[in-house]
């Protein structure tokens, strides 16, 4: 086994370079914010934000009275997302199992079927609730492959309304969207011959410069139960869309620790594995109007 202290230190070197690639909403973990913010303690964020008055006619033949016409706040964000996980492992189990049950080995099961999805149910469900709460309501239209663009350009024309960039969005939708966006009436699809073959390959990975990424029903829920894991709230609604701009939001992990502590008396000859993280996702105030929602509305 590895000594503790390396393997804190590379394992946690490996989360993070794996963030990008195992969540479903990585992207969102890429943003440019996460570094661009004051952190003003351990648990808070400070983003700053100028507003300024409109020019007015200018007097060739007069000089005006000159005062301020610009003003600075701030915006705060606590981070609230406190989660951890611990597991002992007997020497004996790792040998008896052949390996298979070494620490290595459990907590990549661990990541990708617990925490992995867990940090994704949490990002989704956290930007919904912060995004209604900001009175805004998601598009209910029941999407059928008729309609699935138009929805799409009805959700690309409310950003677009509010000056959101268009470069750089991203959709996120479930599985059986995905296959709508396929089949929508207005696509365009381009069919690839591969390997001289008679197979033929659809893939439709953007619409009008939009990254589409495919996120199972599961993981695209306004609810979730965090008790032990995650888990689908009883008053969840599904998210069929998901558009955002990830200028938008702010993922910051404020802490993250990790160890492994070799067999001893006060352990019992276990080894002790633990982890904590100190996380959340925040939509920044100004640019509410970056994220756009279809749910289903039973």
């Amino acid at each position: 086994m590895p000594n503790s202290i390396n393997y804190a230190v590379d394992y946690s070197r490996a989360l993070a370079q794996a963030y990008p690639y195992a969540l479903y909403f990585g992207d969102l973990y890429n943003t440019p914010n996460n570094g661009r913010y004051k952190w003003i303690n351990s648990k808070t964020i400070a983003i700053p934000s100028i507003s300024t008055t409109g020019r007015v006619n200018g007097n060739r033949d007069q000089i005006s009275g000159i005062s301020r016409n610009y003003d600075n706040a701030w915006e705060q964000k606590e981070l609230t997302n406190h989660r951890k996980w611990s597991t002992l492992v007997h020497p004996e189990d790792i040998d008896q199992t052949n390996m298979v049950a070494s620490i290595t080995n459990i907590t990549r099961v661990f990541n990708e079927e617990n925490k992995f999805p867990e940090m994704d149910a949490y990002t989704i469900s956290k930007f919904y609730a912060l995004w209604t709460a900001q009175s805004k309501t998601a598009n209910t239209t029941a999407l059928t492959a008729a309609n699935v663009l138009t929805v799409f350009d009805t959700m690309m024309k409310a950003m677009t309304d509010a000056r959101v960039p268009e470069t750089g969005r991203i959709l996120y939708v479930t599985t059986g969207v995905k296959d709508l966006i396929k089949n929508a009436q207005q696509i365009q699809r381009t069919f690839n011959v591969q390997n001289g073959s008679n197979q033929l390959k659809m893939a439709i990975d953007s619409i009008d410069l939009v990254k589409i990424v495919p996120v199972p029903d599961a993981l695209m829920k306004t609810a979730y139960d965090f008790t032990t894991g995650w888990a689908v709230g009883q008053s969840a609604k599904q998210i069929n869309m998901f558009l955002v701009h990830p200028s938008a939001v702010i993922t910051p992990i404020s802490y993250q620790f990790s160890k492994l502590d070799e067999p001893s008396a006060g352990s019992e000859g276990k080894y002790i594995y633990f982890e904590e993280s100190f996380e959340d996702v925040f939509i920044l105030n100004r640019r509410v109007n970056g994220l756009q929602f279809n749910i289903t509305n039973p």
